[in-house]
């Protein structure tokens, strides 16, 4: 497996691209940043955009690759997946013909570039030879993240935006991960405004760690506020987890 880095950041400043990774040329996870890093020939290869919330950093790329390939006159469909919820919020709010076209029915309803696909929390989709699984996370609006698992059972499981949880990791059980891409958008100071607002701080980091049955391979760390970046990762290098790394966009992740 090959992912492609995006975006991977908790807000967005010049050089820091909000939250999205490509996996091998036509899978993404979430699509904060979608049309201002990858090339046309890059995005005509989009099939499926696995969304894991509805907020804005998540989704924004979406509505500007449906009208690139509108413009390109491509004959390409994109699969928007989530859970009903999220793709409900981005129907009524973004691609609602209102605030932008709604893409779904552009140019028809049979031959729209964007097709949404709605999934359970605890459901598995197949594409190619990846399983996909969603397992709800705990963050201020509904969400999941999702465990992605190859023919050869190498494995990762991308949080998108969570706060503290048990169930998440119960979910996941005694599977060995071969990556772990988890969030950290906070410094320890900010404990209450993470916890409130569904996110993590490094301490906090470090206690949903030691809830999973089975140390991942690798953990890389997620969407960082840039304005407290260098605070984060001092708090983060002084956990002294091994195989932990802050990511950074264009970063490539090799399972």
């Amino acid at each position: 497996m090959k992912i492609k880095v995006l975006g991977c950041s908790g807000a967005e400043f010049p050089g820091h691209n909000p939250p999205a990774f490509l996996l091998d040329d036509d899978i993404v996870f979430d699509a904060g940043s979608l049309t201002n890093t990858l090339d046309a020939s890059e995005q005509a290869k989009l099939k499926n955009i696995f969304i894991t919330h509805a907020h804005l950093d998540h989704i924004r790329g979406i509505s500007f690759l449906a009208d690139n390939i509108i413009v390109a006159k491509r004959k390409q469909r994109v699969n928007i997946i989530s859970i009903p919820s999220v793709l409900n919020t981005i129907k009524k709010n973004l691609l609602n013909d209102s605030l932008w076209p709604d893409f779904t029915m552009i140019p028809d309803y049979e031959n729209a570039v964007l097709r949404y696909k709605a999934m359970k929390a605890g459901s598995l989709i197949r594409i190619r030879n990846y399983n996909i699984a969603l397992h709800k996370v705990n963050h201020s609006v509904p969400a999941v993240g999702y465990l992605v698992e190859d023919g050869n059972k190498k494995s990762f499981f991308y949080t998108g935006d969570t706060g503290p949880t048990a169930s998440t990791w119960e979910k996941i059980g005694d599977r060995k991960l071969n990556c772990l891409i988890i969030e950290t958008s906070f410094p320890n100071k900010m404990r209450d405004m993470a916890v409130l607002t569904g996110h993590l701080t490094p301490q906090l980091l470090k206690e949903e760690i030691m809830k999973i049955k089975q140390m991942p391979e690798h953990i890389y760390i997620t969407h960082p506020k840039p304005q407290h970046f260098k605070v984060i990762k001092a708090e983060l290098e002084r956990l002294k987890i091994k195989n932990l790394k802050l990511l950074k966009d264009g970063d490539i992740i090799r399972i």
